[in-house]
């Protein structure tokens, strides 16, 4: 039997390289994320279903009845909240599995050398997945509701490109120091719960235009995100935030570079901590 032996390139022009030729690593990975979310459960993967549909019937209810708070101009509540969610569970979903990665896969990373970088990376089939069958449900709400879709949606997958992107980049700085200081895992819910309320889900960007700390607000890197997301899948009805959409841009470059030179830095050293 023909042996292989992985070794480590210490030169980072060979980084990539090194990931690309793993690529077969990156779908075994992702397969196994896929299937053992939903295994040994009741309903397997109408989960898929459920947690998206949950979600938006609690948000309408609390916000939408109880809150009464404002929607899109002729865009019903139910959608118009529908279209923030769907993004979100996106992003926090990745956010959370990146963050997350290297601690829970201490037995790959310990045993064998791989590029680090490839098990964060892999968390995107299964968020992704769960992101289309979203879409999908949403798409049949809105026939239900007689809204239409405009031209917009064709900048869909760009957005859902930079909400993985973002999700990347600051999971990836979290990863990092999870490997050393395992505390930072109970961190990361309040965050995702705290992103929830700070971010234009269950309300519109344009509801809160006239307060004092809207460009404070907009620093949020997420906000671009899901207000163009929004946009994408409502049309028309909604209008696209120029002012949270570059902020975005900006902090997911800077935060991107920062987040894959610190990981690079570290990584060699996850071994020791795991």
């Amino acid at each position: 039997m023909q042996e292989t032996v992985i070794a480590a390139k210490r030169r980072k022009r060979d980084y990539w390289i090194e990931l690309f030729k793993h690529k077969e690593l990156f779908y075994i990975l992702a397969k196994r994320d896929i299937s053992v979310r939903y295994k040994q459960t009741a309903i397997g993967a109408s989960w898929s279903i459920l947690r998206p549909l949950m979600t938006v019937l609690v948000t309408v209810f609390a916000f939408g009845r109880i809150a009464k708070m404002s929607s899109e101009p002729n865009t019903p509540y139910v959608i118009m909240a529908f279209s923030g969610i769907l993004i979100w569970l996106f992003f926090s979903q990745m956010f959370s599995q990146i963050s997350g990665s290297i601690v829970g896969g201490g037995n790959l990373v310990s045993k064998v050398y791989i590029p680090r970088l490839i098990i964060p990376l892999s968390s995107l089939a299964a968020g992704l997945l769960d992101l289309v069958i979203g879409i999908i449900l949403f798409f049949v709400v809105a026939i239900f509701y007689k809204f239409g879709i405009g031209w917009q949606v064709i900048f869909l997958p760009f957005f859902i490109f930079l909400g993985y992107l973002c999700a990347l980049a600051f999971g990836l700085f979290f990863a990092t120091i999870n490997v050393k200081y395992r505390d930072i895992a109970h961190l990361i819910p309040f965050i995702v719960q705290f992103g929830f309320f700070a971010s234009p889900i269950a309300y519109t960007s344009t509801a809160i235009k006239n307060e004092w700390w809207y460009q404070y607000y907009n620093l949020n890197p997420i906000v671009g995100i899901i207000d163009g997301f929004r946009w994408c899948l409502l049309g028309g009805n909604a209008t696209f935030n120029w002012c949270s959409f570059i902020p975005s841009i900006l902090i997911i470059t800077v935060v991107s570079f920062l987040s894959f030179s610190y990981f690079r830095k570290m990584e060699d050293s996850f071994v020791d901590y795991l």
